[in-house]
């Protein structure tokens, strides 16, 4: 496990927020269930830049408190997603 991925999962803990919480995406009546800690990993494998993006989105959604860290983790496995769904789609 990478440092920045030990930091994200420690932000997690700290904040006394479990790892394994999950968010379900209903996509045309078919349910995508992601955890926490499947956004975060799979975030991970992105570059480096990518990576430190995220800690640092992550560590302000933290500290927002308005947009909370549900409302931070919905809307990256959003992308997430969205990105799967939009390189299986045949034209």
């Amino acid at each position: 496990m990478n440092h920045i991925t030990q930091q994200c999962k420690q932000i997690l803990i700290d904040e006394s927020i479990d790892a394994n919480s999950t968010i379900d995406f209903d996509v045309n009546g078919e349910v995508h269930t992601m955890t926490f800690e499947y956004i975060i990993d799979t975030y991970m494998q992105a570059s480096d830049e990518s990576r430190l993006v995220f800690i640092a989105a992550l560590q302000k959604a933290v500290d927002a408190k308005e947009m909370g860290v549900d409302k931070f983790f919905e809307s990256m496995g959003q992308l997430l997603l969205l990105t799967h769904l939009s390189n299986n789609i045949e034209i």
